[in-house]
């Protein structure tokens, strides 16, 4: 089927890009300790990225700066944290979006 996610805006190399804010799955999923977390933003935003537990608390924020448009990544070292499940969330003004993570130990 059509996924409907994914709007075509421009074709580079081969690649699709989508035109929204896109926060990826972290990899690997589930992780120990260390996973890498990615988003692309299709213009230039104020961006906060977390990582909470299931109860709702920051474990790290990863970032609270302005981006450019683009593909970005970060690195989340889990090691002093307990196994179970955690959530990235990605905030742009008023747009949020979060992933479960696993974390295996």
């Amino acid at each position: 089927g059509i996924n409907l996610n994914f709007i075509i805006n421009e074709v580079e190399n081969d690649k699709i890009l989508p035109i929204d804010i896109t926060l990826y799955q972290n990899y690997p999923n589930p992780f120990n300790p260390v996973t890498s977390i990615s988003f692309y933003l299709p213009q230039a935003f104020f961006v906060k990225l977390k990582v909470i537990n299931i109860l709702g608390e920051t474990v790290e924020n990863l970032i609270s700066e302005e981006l450019s448009s683009g593909t970005h990544f970060r690195f989340f070292d889990g090691r002093n944290l307990a196994s179970g499940v955690y959530l990235v969330v990605l905030e742009t003004g008023k747009f949020r979006f979060s992933r479960k993570m696993l974390l295996l130990k």
